[in-house]
């Protein structure tokens, strides 16, 4: 039985397109924006200004199509998180890994969002952004840090990656679009 869902999983992938949505959050200036550019166009560019609000870019990678709303991760929009987190396909979590005094108030936002029953069960995926810097923290250590593995609620994980470099965004993607159908 699971060979033949997994024979209709891929003949499906070949005639028709998955639709997915995103929400990406975290503390301002940790590469949400970054992540969203690279991921749209595959450029980095080094003059990225502060989110306002939220920006929604679609991105097609494959036969998948991810709607991503990029949320502002200043403390006047973190009220926002929630609203644009309920229904989507999974939660992306961007955190500046080389950032080391800020770790601690993100691990607190992250759990104060993932207490939100509206949120229950919508799975989690951590990027530790920035690992392309001197001192950046490992995926295990970011794991320990937010206290990552205290969360049993949900499907929950961790990558280190670096917008900048591309570095793990294939990984990224892949983990995103096995959540295409999740919804």
């Amino acid at each position: 039985m699971d060979m033949f869902g997994s024979l209709l999983n891929w003949l499906r992938s070949l005639f028709w397109k998955q639709e997915m949505e995103l929400t990406l959050v975290g503390l301002q200036n940790s590469g949400k924006t970054t992540l969203v550019n690279v991921l749209a166009n595959g450029q980095f560019t080094d003059d990225m200004i502060p989110t306002v609000g939220f920006n929604m870019r679609k991105v097609t990678k494959g036969n998948v199509t991810m709607k991503l709303w990029d949320i502002g991760g200043q403390p006047r929009f973190r009220t926002m998180w929630e609203r644009y987190c309920r229904g989507v396909n999974a939660i992306v979590f961007v955190v500046d890994s080389a950032d080391h005094e800020r770790i601690p108030h993100a691990s607190a936002e992250l759990h104060a969002l993932l207490e939100k029953p509206q949120l229950a069960n919508i799975p989690v995926l951590v990027l530790a952004n920035k690992n392309d810097l001197p001192n950046a923290l490992t995926a295990d250590q970011v794991i320990e840090r937010l206290g990552l593995q205290d969360i049993s609620n949900r499907e929950i994980s961790c990558y280190s990656i670096s917008a900048r470099n591309q570095v793990n965004l294939d990984t990224t993607l892949n983990w995103l679009t096995r959540h295409a159908e999740s919804k």
